[in-house]
């Protein structure tokens, strides 16, 4: 009888610990996701498009605070120009099926006129009516001061205007129009590998 009340006790206490393992691996779970869904997320560079700034390879923490945020009050999140950001795109000039993440730099805000001719990227606005370069305004570096393309295009409210910083090998608003603030993932906040390059953005 006292074998059969010491086994029922440790099977009891068995199953208390396989409930608490299970409900600690259910709440580090939605912990998990709720971190990625809604406030920071990893992102490995693919490519050259962001060189020299980036390199292929890189892992960096994005940060979705300032979104999740606006989704909840429900206004959009427009980044600040120079701002490197992750957003989803689809349609894609390499043909590439569905949508996948890119990262770029934003250098036209809505309600801007973006002007790529020449080798030089120009934006209007009411600020600077008459243009200017936001490359060489020192908000920002990039090896080259030269951007290939020849358009001309405004951005509608809720429109973002984005480049890589190795212009002569970057698939961006060139190539596929403006970016809707809505498909706008987050913005970089550090490099976090490799260990000799870690960086705040």
């Amino acid at each position: 009888m006292e074998s059969q009340s010491l086994t029922s006790r440790l099977r009891r206490a068995l199953n208390n610990e396989w409930l608490s393992l299970a409900l600690f691996v259910a709440a580090a779970a939605i912990f998990y996701f709720f971190i990625q869904g809604f406030l920071i997320r990893t992102y490995q560079v693919d490519g050259q498009s962001m060189e020299t700034t980036l390199q292929n390879g890189d892992r960096l923490i994005i940060d979705k605070v300032p979104r999740s945020l606006a989704r909840i009050t429900g206004h959009a999140y427009i980044p600040h120009r120079g701002d490197i950001v992750i957003f989803n795109q689809s349609g894609l000039f390499l043909g590439l099926a569905g949508e996948k993440q890119l990262i770029k730099r934003i250098v036209g805000l809505p309600g801007e006129r973006v002007v790529v001719k020449d080798g030089n990227l120009m934006i209007y606005n009411q600020a600077h009516p008459g243009g200017y370069n936001p490359d060489t305004t020192g908000l920002y570096h990039i090896n080259t001061l030269t951007t290939p393309g020849n358009l001309d295009v405004t951005l509608k409210v809720g429109e973002v205007f984005v480049c890589g910083d190795n212009r002569a090998n970057s698939e961006d608003s060139r190539y596929f129009g403006p970016v809707s603030a809505d498909k706008i993932v987050g913005k970089l906040t550090v490099r976090v590998l490799p260990l000799n390059k870690v960086q705040r953005f």
